[in-house]
């Protein structure tokens, strides 16, 4: 139940995050650099690019092969040169 809870507040964590990244309260580069934090590390690349205003899934899906960056792939996984790609693209 303890567990449930917790999955359940990270859930919560995550989707409050991504409602900030499409306002406009966060930048994808104050996000990037917080990859540390254990939520913002845990959540899926793909899945915070498609909170960016103007992204879907199409494009998030096409930058991210042009990048090589495998569509599982978290933000805590990203390296350095994935990192200043994804700035320079959606920055």
């Amino acid at each position: 139940r303890a567990a449930l809870k917790k999955a359940a507040e990270a859930r919560q964590a995550r989707a409050e995050l991504k409602r900030k990244l499409k306002s406009g309260k966060v930048t994808l580069k104050e996000l990037l650099s917080k990859s540390d934090d254990p939520i913002v590390g845990r959540m899926k690349v793909g899945n915070l690019l498609e909170s960016l205003p103007g992204v879907g899934k199409a494009r998030a899906t096409k930058k991210m092969n042009e990048l090589d960056i495998s569509p599982t792939r978290r933000v805590q996984g990203l390296g350095a040169n994935q990192r200043q790609n994804l700035l320079k693209e959606f920055a």
